[in-house]
């Protein structure tokens, strides 16, 4: 059931905007607002659970097949040289839904280990040409 308070249940149900990357039945994918490096997605099940722990197992497929066809997108649409996925469960989880992180990464791009120094979209406009690349691969 969709939580009334969470951002990522009012993002999926589109009463929030966000930079949509791609959607499914079961599970939507937006830009960070805050990311580590542009085209940084947020991949999140439409049903609201806290942490990975909490995804059925049924649904554990279908939400892995959906971050997998992101992280590629992502690579391709930025001509990355690879990327980082990753998720919290509780600690360091900023909104308390399930969400795994897609990042664009490319060699010297200066990550080091889980320090991730966060930065803004230019502009929203800067946003959406991100998005439109990740969307364009996608096809």
């Amino acid at each position: 059931m969709p939580q009334p308070n969470c951002l990522f249940c009012k993002i999926s149900a589109g009463e929030v905007d966000a930079h949509v990357v791609d959607e499914s039945t079961d599970a939507i994918a937006f830009l960070d607002h805050r990311p580590v490096f542009p085209g940084h997605c947020l991949v999140v099940p439409r049903a609201h659970v806290d942490t990975l722990s909490e995804l059925p197992l049924d649904a554990m497929g279908s939400f892995f097949t959906f971050v997998q066809r992101i992280t590629r997108a992502v690579e391709a649409g930025l001509v990355a040289d690879g990327s980082f996925v990753a998720m919290n469960n509780r600690v360091s989880q900023s909104v308390p839904h399930l969400h795994v992180h897609v990042v664009p990464r490319r060699k010297k791009d200066g990550l080091r280990g889980f320090f991730w120094p966060r930065q803004k979209y230019d502009s929203d406009e800067a946003a959406r040409r991100t998005r439109d690349a990740i969307r364009d691969a996608l096809r």
